[in-house]
This record gives structure tokens, C-alpha cells and sequence, in this order.
């Protein structure tokens, strides 16, 4: 990847739906030029993919949860048993795998206080391998994914 490819990532991150002919005067390419290498960016799994994402208002109580969990050990095979856990589990929205203190990072959403509750204590605290879960509540979100 040279400074033109990243400088064409760097224009679909803010918007991935900008036309070629736009994409290619963003960073100074022909529109051909600029289709070969966003498509040789798509063969190689550099851009795996455009997503739409929904700005969809949150029923009242809702709450995102910021969760760190702690594993008893980080084996491959506790590792991978865990992840295919928290795969199955719709609240989790995203999983981080992680270095310092924590193993994982999840971002859940639930109801309200009380169906996070549920979802601690029927889904997280049940996947294998689970030593510690630390859970702060998100007061707002300031950022969230896109440009």
C-alpha cells in the first residue's frame, strides 16, 4: 500500500459512497486509474466491505454498556471458545480482543439497567472461561463509527 491507497481509504472512510469520477479527483488519479486500484484494494481484503450505518433513535432507558472480561486463562483454545460464545449473545455489539489488564472489550446494548442485569447474569457470566467482568455504564456517546 503506497500513499494512494490510503489516501483512497481515507475518502471512502468518510464516505463510502462517493462516486469514482469523485474518488479519483480526491486523490488525483484518472477514474480508471482510481477503479484498478480500488478494485485490486478489494481483491486483496485490504477493503473488505461498505457498510450503511443507522442513526437510529434509542427507545427511552436504553443503555450502552462497556464491558471488560477478564478470562481464566488465554489458551487458544479458551480464547476461541470464548469468541464463539459471545458470537451467539445479539446484545454484544462489538468484541475487542485486547492487551493490558482485560482480555476483552465489549460495547453491549440492552433495554435498560435491568435487562443488562439479565444479560449479565444468563449470557456473561455463563460463557467459558469468564473470571472477571467489569461493567461501566455510557453516560452518551460522543463518537460513534464513520467519517
Amino acid at each position: 500500500m503506497d500513499e494512494i491507497d490510503r489516501a483512497i481509504i481515507r475518502a471512502l472512510r468518510a464516505d463510502g459512497r462517493m462516486p469514482n469520477a469523485a474518488l479519483a479527483a480526491a486523490v488525483g488519479l484518472s477514474p480508471s486509474a482510481c477503479l484498478r486500484r480500488l478494485r485490486l484494494l478489494e481483491s486483496r481484503g485490504i477493503i473488505r466491505g461498505y457498510t450503511v450505518l443507522v442513526d437510529e433513535p434509542s427507545p427511552a432507558g436504553a443503555v450502552t454498556v462497556i464491558v471488560q472480561i477478564t478470562l481464566e486463562r488465554q489458551t487458544d483454545d479458551h480464547l476461541r471458545r470464548f469468541e464463539d460464545a459471545v458470537r451467539r449473545c445479539p446484545e454484544v455489539r462489538e468484541c475487542h480482543l485486547m492487551t493490558g489488564i482485560a482480555d476483552y472489550l465489549l460495547r453491549v446494548e440492552a433495554r435498560d439497567a435491568g435487562d443488562y442485569e439479565r444479560i449479565h447474569k444468563d449470557a456473561l457470566s455463563r460463557m467459558p472461561g469468564v473470571a472477571r467482568i467489569q461493567s461501566s455504564f455510557a453516560i452518551r456517546t460522543v463518537i460513534r463509527g464513520g467519517g
